[in-house]
């Protein structure tokens, strides 16, 4: 039986809206360095842990104010997330790696699992991949500064990660999930300001 609060409900809104914000200012700056393909795989993924988020929230809030227990809600949320973190990370990877006019990604769907190691790995490997992209133009601006929200951004994934695989039927494991995560998403949302005010829509990474 999970143990939720309406203000625990309330709070995991934060890291959603703060995700959010961040992926906004980096959609914006980073629209014109990306194809018309890989710009696509970056806000689709963005978008998909977005809703994700803000769907297991909405779950929370309904279970907590006694209205319903609308299940489906939480179960979509690890396989949507971790296929949207990596199709930002392949995004990132392919904005840096490849000539934007030409790059091409090819996609394959994923099998239906119902665990969630298998989604935690992917949501890892895609926030790692973006981390790493995303402190790698750091440098190339010379906002080394940045590169320490980045990476306390994915230390708070790792995080995530691990206490995804606890119980979270205690009221104390949701609170410290909760603290976690806007942590995380909070120093994302910084590096990606930093970024922005240094002028990344206008910096060429080429």
């Amino acid at each position: 039986m999970n143990d939720f609060s309406i203000a625990m409900a309330l709070v995991d809104y934060i890291p959603v809206f703060l995700f959010g914000a961040a992926a906004v200012l980096l959609q914006r700056d980073l629209y014109n360095k990306m194809s018309k393909g890989c710009f696509a795989l970056f806000a689709a993924g963005t978008i998909n842990v977005f809703i994700a988020g803000f769907l297991k929230a909405t779950w929370k809030l309904l279970y907590a104010a006694g209205i319903c227990d609308f299940t489906a809600l939480d179960d979509m949320f690890f396989p949507v997330q971790s296929i949207g973190f990596l199709l930002v990370g392949i995004a990132v990877v392919a904005m840096l790696g490849f000539r934007q006019e030409k790059a091409a990604v090819l996609t394959v769907a994923p099998p239906v699992f119902t665990g969630t190691f298998v989604f935690v790995g992917l949501m890892v490997a895609g926030l790692g991949c973006m981390s790493v992209g995303l402190s790698i133009i750091a440098v190339r601006m010379k906002k080394g500064g940045a590169i320490a929200y980045f990476v306390i951004a994915f230390l708070c994934s790792l995080c995530m990660g691990y206490l995804s695989s606890q119980d979270f039927a205690q009221a104390y494991m949701n609170w410290m999930a909760e603290i976690i995560n806007c942590i995380g998403q909070g120093t994302l949302l910084a590096g990606a300001f930093v970024l922005h005010k240094a002028g990344l829509a206008d910096f060429q990474l080429k």
